[in-house]
């Protein structure tokens, strides 16, 4: 079909992958129960020296707090460190360092994730130029000599941690209750979370999966030597298996459902590729398992010793979940009806915004914003009486809580994210917000019409071509004004008027058609998404907090070519408005001529399937775009539904130079990059094979750049040459560090 191979070429051709579920942390590992902090693989990092980072700097927090506690009993545990890991025993030297009393919990033996990988596996202490906060260091390059290094660390500091398995932490008046299995809970207060990501296997689901040579783990490589094994998966895991199996003289058949290792490393990918001792089957999935053959969706039954399903591990999260402690994109019962209540309040809002028969009952009642005019009882004709005629507009007072949000959640972003392409992201977003979209039609317009300045001559000339007399309000219609920023077709107002508005319609065609256009092609769509749009204003400051709540996955890829379909709405009300000025007795002039007749907030005009306005403008753009902040992120309407960030998504694929560039060396597939990204971009699966961002879907919000904890993205285009030209402005707080690193560099 014409419109799959279009949804293709601009959407669904790119990489979907979807985003694993971990606990909701916030600076140094903060989360929403109080004296409740992680540390380690559960932040999102799997590397051992973040992990030792993140736990320090969770413990040294710990330590400011108690410090500043002037109840603290002295008498009483400080902190309970669940886990004996590297993150976890990290954390036991540092709170010795600090003065803190604490304890050590482990279910199994101190480092026993690094005791369960595969013998003799190279151990990547990256980044290499990290040291990490504390005294625990890392340097070694294989399990074994890791662990005895790990150990040599522990033995000196003296720690030795309680066996006991963790059920749940729960308050328990001034102090926390750590719950075990046997035997009574353990009080301190505070508690540092440390178990990493080593939970239950995934399991594929078939037939004969738990027979005894099904395994989910792979101890030594060695004593498979000679046998025929097939391994499932397609990510590290399964490509490290099945290449160390395959060097240690194991005949290796490799399975995997997808149509490439897309979610490995390029370096592990590539390597099994080019193994000869690797049977690499993609496209297939296992259907059932034999004690001695395996049947495949692509009809073989290939004979098998043993079968090793690599699927990776479900993070252990019930004893988050029983400690009340919030997962990222996981739905509650009270999520839900706190969801629904904000929906039904955004609807009120609207509805009254809008100026439907709700601000007529406001109206016809005096009700707030509507009596201020005649409480403040100004001079007719004074400044302060224009002033308050915008005081009575339902506009202007949302456009004040609007602007004051952007303004205040902006300054809270910058405080959070501080890097340079932030902060002039952030203050660009909110300038353009307070001034073109606030003072300029609500106070500067109405103010200079005061004075006279828009009557006689050009002046009055300009201002009736850009806004029009009327019998209301200023006497003008200064909201007209929103236009100069807000293109068409976002803003549809100046072009879909009852007759044409010619200057509106020059400025409108050389914004969306000529200005746009070269801004994409040499910036990507996210230079007016991200740095001017004030629906980005809203989604990169309110919204910051809420990003990794943006759904991800092959569904909402296609999802995304909703905005299409308003695109394409648009541009047939645009046809037909054209064809309602030509003939305005055509049956689309009759609508047209009905509609603006009746009022553009008349409800009772829903039966014209034309209607645009509430469909578009007030549920997707308003109840839904702002209502599911919260709960999907703030960059819903823009995804979605936005018809100009539409139209943008065919420009920046027909000729944009936008990418962002990967240093796939640098890549550990942590997924920090696409869970951070509220755009549903897999920004991971380019990563990992060092390939430039494609996906025009990005709005340049910087995050998945500051997010990588080892600085592998880089803003950049490509020249005419093809040439890569890098961001000037620093997004990566690595790169920060990193002394010379700045961008503008050109790289052949």
């Amino acid at each position: 079909m014409p419109f799959a191979r279009y949804a293709r070429w601009l959407h669904t051709r790119w990489p979907a992958g979807g985003v694993e579920r971990l606990p909701i942390v916030g600076e140094d590992g903060a989360t929403d129960v109080p004296g409740l902090r992680i540390a380690g693989d559960l932040t999102g990092v799997p590397l051992l020296k973040l992990a030792i980072d993140s736990a320090v700097r969770a413990v040294r927090a710990f330590s400011r707090e108690l410090d500043r506690d002037p109840q603290r009993d002295r008498a009483q545990l400080d902190l309970v460190i669940v886990g004996g890991g590297v993150a976890g025993i990290a954390a036991a030297i540092e709170a010795r360092a600090c003065g803190l009393r604490a304890e050590v919990i482990e279910a199994s033996r101190a480092f026993d994730t690094v005791h369960e990988l595969p013998a003799r596996k190279p151990i990547f202490t990256y980044p290499t130029e990290l040291r990490p906060e504390g005294a625990m260091q890392v340097a070694a390059g294989v399990r074994e000599t890791l662990i005895d290094e790990l150990e040599a660390q522990r033995i000196a500091h003296a720690i030795e941690p309680r066996a006991g398995r963790v059920t749940h932490v729960e308050r328990d008046g001034a102090v926390l209750a750590v719950h075990l299995e046997e035997g009574a809970p353990v009080h301190a207060r505070r508690v540092l979370i440390a178990i990493g990501r080593t939970g239950d296997p995934r399991r594929l689901g078939v037939p004969g999966e738990d027979l005894e040579h099904v395994h989910h783990r792979l101890y030594d490589p060695a004593d498979h030597r000679g046998e025929r094994v097939l391994v499932v998966g397609g990510g590290d895991s399964a490509c490290e298996t099945a290449l160390a199996l395959a060097r240690e003289g194991a005949k290796v058949t490799m399975v995997h459902r997808g149509a490439d290792l897309a979610r490995a490393k390029h370096e592990n990918a590539e390597a099994v590729r080019a193994e000869r001792a690797i049977d690499l089957r993609l496209g297939t999935r296992v259907r059932a398992i034999e004690p001695t053959r395996v049947h495949l969706e692509d009809g073989t039954s290939p004979e098998i010793d043993r079968v090793f399903a690599m699927l990776g591990r479900e993070a252990p999260l019930e004893l988050l979940r029983r400690s009340r402690v919030r997962i990222a994109r996981e739905w509650s019962p009270r999520a839900i009806v706190s969801m629904i209540a904000f929906l039904a309040l955004c609807t009120f809002v609207y509805t009254w915004k809008s100026g439907g028969a709700l601000t007529r009952t406001f109206q016809d009642r005096g009700w707030f914003p509507f009596g201020i005019g005649d409480a403040l009882a100004p001079a007719a004709g004074s400044a302060l009486h224009t002033i308050t005629i915008s005081l009575e507009e339902p506009g202007f007072w949302y456009s004040t809580a609007y602007s004051a949000a952007v303004l205040g959640f902006g300054i809270a972003r910058i405080r959070r994210r501080r890097t340079p392409y932030v902060t002039k992201q952030t203050i660009t977003l909110t300038l353009v917000q307070l001034i073109p979209l606030f003072v300029l039609p609500y106070f500067v317009l109405p103010l200079l019409g005061r004075a006279g300045v828009f009557d006689a001559g050009a002046m009055a000339a300009l201002a009736d071509g850009l806004f029009p007399r009327v019998e209301y309000g200023h006497g003008r219609e200064y909201w007209r004004a929103f236009g100069l920023v807000l293109a068409w077709p976002l803003f549809i107002w100046n072009v879909f008027t009852e007759r044409p508005m010619w200057l509106w319609l020059g400025i409108s065609l050389v914004q969306t058609f000529v200005i746009i256009p070269l801004i994409v092609r040499r910036w990507g769509k996210g230079a007016y998404c991200g740095w001017i749009c004030s629906c980005g204003a809203l989604a990169e400051t309110l919204g910051d907090a809420h990003r990794e709540k943006m759904p991800h996955g092959p569904f909402w890829n296609r999802l995304n070519m909703l905005g299409q379909v308003v695109l394409g709405a648009v541009f047939v009300l645009l046809f037909l408005r054209v064809v309602s000025w030509i003939q305005p007795r055509s049956w689309p002039g009759y609508l047209f001529g009905r509609w603006f007749r009746a009022g553009l907030s008349n409800l009772s005009m829903l039966w014209i399937p034309l209607d645009y306005y509430h469909v578009v403008d007030i549920l997707f753009a308003g109840i839904l775009g702002v209502g599911l902040y919260f709960w999907m992120s703030g960059r819903t309407w823009c995804r979605f539904a936005c018809p100009l960030a539409a139209l943008m998504h065919v420009y920046q694929r027909a000729f944009g130079l936008f990418r962002i560039f990967a240093d796939k060396k640098k890549c550990i597939s942590c997924n920090r990059c696409t869970s951070a990204c509220h755009q549903g971009i897999d920004v991971m699966a380019f990563a990992q094979r060092g390939a430039p961002m494609e996906d025009p879907q990005c709005v340049r919000c910087s995050a998945c750049v500051q997010t990588c904890p080892t600085g592998v993205l880089t803003f950049g285009r490509y020249d005419g040459a093809k040439n890569i030209v890098l961001d000037g402005t620093l997004a990566s707080p690595v790169h920060m560090r990193e002394d010379g690193k700045r961008g503008l560099a050109v790289v052949r």
